[in-house]
């Protein structure tokens, strides 16, 4: 019984999802009322506010699903392999697989989902506090083979270049490339970024150099 109201619940919780990203990419996040997606949805709004607390909750639970992915990594690691290296393992994997969340990802929805989010400043900035918690977690887990300050300074560089590495092809899509174009150059970027981070940013310039190596 327990099983199978589980699954009703999801079924739900996925209903109203769909819902409400698709009118928000019909006609903009801001347009559109929760009144309107629970009509979509049909269900009533107070059962919407049951599986989503806020408007932005509709949108950004896909995002959330990513909560935490980073220490959950560090934690699964192989008993051989090292931070740094189980996390850009994982990074390369995303790419591979086109995981919305590394940027590489030309499907049409995925595209304008993520314009929607980053130019949506009330969405933007819930990004924004989910990318906090991931580095306090991520920083949780590196504490647990290094000093507190190591393991701070490491987990914000590391979220800053997935950060940036992701960034960077979504603008590229959004540029007209495909993501198989876009892949090759993805992945020797994001190889240097995690060279980069192994041996610091000194390493990049030799002394007289103007651009890095």
């Amino acid at each position: 019984m327990t099983g199978l109201r589980h699954i009703k619940r999801q079924r739900i919780h996925e209903a109203i999802s769909t819902a409400a990203i698709t009118l928000f990419l019909e006609r903009g996040f801001g347009e559109v009322s929760v009144a309107e997606v629970a009509a979509a949805a049909e269900v009533s709004k107070p059962t919407l506010f049951k599986y989503f607390a806020t408007k932005e909750d509709l949108v950004l639970h896909r995002i959330a699903d990513h909560q935490g992915e980073a220490a959950r990594v560090v934690r699964q690691r192989g008993p051989q392999e090292g931070p740094l290296d189980a996390l850009e393992r994982h990074f390369l994997s995303g790419l591979e697989q086109r995981d919305p969340v590394t940027g590489l990802n030309d499907h049409a929805e995925v595209l304008a989902y993520h314009h929607m989010v980053f130019s949506t400043p009330s969405l933007a900035a819930r990004v924004s506090h989910y990318m906090a918690m991931d580095e306090e977690a991520l920083a949780e887990a590196l504490a647990e083979g290094a000093d507190d300050l190591t393991a701070t300074l490491l987990a914000a560089e590391v979220l800053a270049v997935q950060r940036v590495l992701a960034r960077r092809n979504w603008r590229r899509l959004a540029e007209g490339e495909t993501a198989a174009q876009v892949h090759p150059e993805a992945v020797r970027a994001a190889r240097r970024a995690f060279a980069l981070l192994r041996n610091g940013l000194d390493a990049a310039w030799a002394p007289g150099d103007t651009e890095p190596r």
